[in-house]
């Protein structure tokens, strides 16, 4: 936020703060969301499971932004029984809810042999289930409330099937069938829902790809997020550039895609 636009809030006291929740918010794409929030004004929820990153990221950016804009709480999203009280005891906190951001996901190293069941029920629980979990919750309290957004960070790997990480791509493609669920249920009743499928992002899931290019950081991918939010898109490929990609990508026949190898 410039100083500019600072002064104007700061000259508008009862003008009402956007409130979010980020989970997944200790690194990457979500730590980067919480900063850019935080920037645009809004009043922010960092949940996440590591309690160390969560600290220096508030300090981080309540330092920069001021007034005490950013708080936590440790939570690990594979833990679905916790999430209805969290959810409850966290927008009390926010003192209300405009936008949930579900910024968690894993991609251990999978072999192209593997076959490990431990490694892909852990990306079901964390990539998928733990999104279904508070996105229910969500849903349910925007639908009541007749407004909202919703923005999860899908995959451009939840396109297709690739031979790589088999279970990584199902739980993006299950994702993505899960938001376009909920975006038909809930735009009728004034929310919106935003599917965001970035390419190559530099972090830690970075490390398991074979090949990368149109590389881009965490930052520029939160800026580009947040003006999808901002605009009320649907679905949004972060560089934009991936949609044309993927277009091609999605209508390789299966006969000559299952002999490529990515």
């Amino acid at each position: 936020m410039s100083k500019m636009e600072q002064t104007s809030r700061l000259l508008r006291p009862l003008e009402p703060v956007p409130r979010a929740i980020v989970i997944g918010a200790s690194s990457g794409i979500g730590a980067a969301m919480v900063q850019e929030l935080a920037g645009q004004g809004y009043r922010v929820a960092a949940l996440a499971r590591r309690e160390s990153l969560l600290k220096a990221l508030c300090a981080r950016v309540n330092g920069r932004v001021g007034d005490g804009r950013v708080f936590y709480r440790v939570h690990d999203v594979a833990d679905f029984a916790a999430v209805p009280a969290l959810f409850q005891e966290v927008t009390r906190e926010l003192g209300g809810l405009d936008l949930v951001v579900y910024a968690a996901g894993i991609q251990p190293p999978v072999l192209l042999d593997e076959y490990n069941f431990a490694k892909d029920k852990a990306m079901i629980e964390v990539n998928l289930l733990g999104a279904i979990a508070w996105l229910n919750e969500t849903a349910a309290r925007f639908q009541r409330e007749g407004k909202g957004q919703i923005a999860a960070i899908s995959s451009v790997a939840g396109d297709r099937g690739r031979i790589g990480s088999p279970v990584y791509n199902t739980s993006k493609a299950g994702l993505n069938t899960y938001l376009e669920a909920l975006r038909n249920r809930l735009t009728r009743r004034g929310v919106t829902v935003t599917t965001i499928k970035p390419g190559f992002v530099d972090t830690v899931l970075l490390e398991n790809a074979p090949k990368t290019f149109w590389v881009i950081t965490p930052e520029q991918a939160a800026a580009t997020i947040y003006q999808a939010i901002r605009k009320r898109k649907q679905t949004v490929y972060v560089p934009a550039r991936w949609r044309w990609v993927m277009l091609i990508i999605r209508h390789i026949p299966s006969f000559i895609f299952r002999r490529m190898n990515f």
